[in-house]
């Protein structure tokens, strides 16, 4: 999970919990099915004239990496966890997509000093960093830095506050909310994460609004 009961500091999405369920009993987010198809209309065009490797952190269910897989096949996807239970259900999901762009999962922990994969073009992360401590947001930053190329991506999604400031009440509520539940956990200020950005050569590039109060945030290797 984000941030275990004992204090662990990983980059693990939470425990799945699903009512719903796909044909081979793979547990579907609602969320995620909810928000794919929106973040991939940001995907498409911005990866347009790129190519390579698409490396997903905090895959989940795979139900993003999936999707757009079939839209981008000039990219190899290869998706991440480091959540036992997520990492058997993207490997099933995987195999049963059958998609020849979309490689087997890697298990990352996104705090780890050395990632298993040589390189990547783009490192994508949705709804992670406000379900687990600071230091995971650092080491997206810093892992993302040390896989991309000059002119490499990272883009992530989720809730986010802009200098201190929530862009909703309802955001304020979801990150009181977080807090209470965890008070390593929270809605992230992208102040802060600006600055662990430049201590790891990224520049944000594009702040995208998107459905739900959330932002997908484009930030490029210098």
């Amino acid at each position: 999970m984000g941030a275990g009961a004992h204090g662990r500091v990983t980059s693990c999405t939470l425990p799945t919990m699903s009512d719903a369920f796909d044909a081979l009993g793979l547990p579907i987010w609602p969320a995620a099915e909810r928000n794919k198809q929106p973040i991939a209309e940001v995907l498409v065009p911005l990866l347009a004239n790129r190519e390579g490797v698409f490396l997903e952190i905090a895959s989940g269910t795979g139900q993003h990496i999936v999707h757009f897989a079939g839209l981008l096949p000039r990219f190899t996807f290869v998706p991440s966890d480091c959540d036992p239970e997520h990492l058997d259900t993207l490997r099933r999901r995987v195999e049963a997509t059958a998609l020849p762009n979309l490689n087997a999962p890697l298990a990352i922990d996104v705090t780890w000093e050395s990632w298993p994969i040589a390189g990547a073009d783009v490192v994508y992360n949705a709804n992670m960093m406000h379900i687990a401590p600071l230091e995971a947001a650092r080491g997206l930053f810093r892992g993302a830095s040390r896989v991309l190329p000059s002119g490499g991506l990272l883009v992530t999604y989720g809730p986010y506050r802009f200098s201190g400031k929530h862009v909703s009440e309802s955001n304020e509520r979801f990150d009181a909310s977080l807090r209470s539940r965890n008070p390593d956990w929270g809605v992230r200020d992208v102040d802060d994460l600006e600055t662990f950005a430049r201590e790891h050569g990224l520049v944000l590039g594009d702040r995208i609004a998107m459905p739900a109060n959330n932002f997908t945030l484009v930030w490029t290797k210098a």
